[in-house]
């Protein structure tokens, strides 16, 4: 199997655009999915940020699912 290389880069900006991009193609995915399994993948998702034992980790976590929610429901 070919393995790919996903290099994430060093500088802050760029990661910033990175992970804008995630967010935006996660939504995408969540909207063409359809509403109930989109459903279903948001209440996992804040199910684990309800277990993590990191706080400042699962606020984070609660603030992106809060912003891709946002953007699905537009």
């Amino acid at each position: 199997m070919h393995v790919t290389d996903f290099t994430t880069s060093q500088e802050t900006r760029e990661l910033a655009d990175e992970v804008a991009c995630l967010k935006a193609m996660v939504t995408l995915m969540l909207k063409g999915m359809g509403q109930a399994d989109a459903g279903k993948v948001i209440i996992n998702m804040e199910r684990y940020i309800a277990e993590l034992g990191d706080q400042p980790q699962a606020q984070v976590f609660s603030n992106t699912i809060k912003q891709i929610k946002g953007a699905y429901r537009q």
